[in-house]
């Protein structure tokens, strides 16, 4: 293993601090100042409420495509101030080839809300 693949280990603790919920994306438009393309979004998280979050996703998403698609998202960052846009969660992805977000999203319809395990 390299120092580059290192891992720092963590408690369980820690991880059961990130709340990784998952959310159906009600609407989508591009985020209109932003410095680099972005979407903004609204999503529902069941009990927890509706959320709004930007992300750069231009690059493999259109704001229609998103629309209806379950995500995976971090609840319980500061909210961030993007291009005047108010950002409170963050959606999760894994880098492509070129470092391009691809979105995680479970592979069957689940209850809005449901937290990560």
């Amino acid at each position: 293993m390299t120092e580059k693949t290192k891992l720092e280990t963590i408690e369980w603790n820690d991880f059961a601090k990130v709340e990784l919920r998952v959310a159906t994306i009600l609407s989508a438009a591009p985020l209109e100042g932003a410095r680099k393309p972005a979407i903004r979004m609204e999503l529902d998280f069941g009990e927890l409420g509706r959320k709004q979050s930007s992300a750069q996703l231009t690059k493999h998403y259109t704001p229609e495509s998103l629309i209806g698609r379950q995500v995976l998202a971090v609840c319980n960052f500061a909210p961030r101030r993007i291009a005047g846009f108010k950002s409170e969660v963050l959606v999760c992805g894994f880098p492509d080839a070129t470092g391009e977000p691809i979105l995680v999203c479970p592979d069957k319809q689940v209850a809005n809300g449901g937290k990560l395990f």
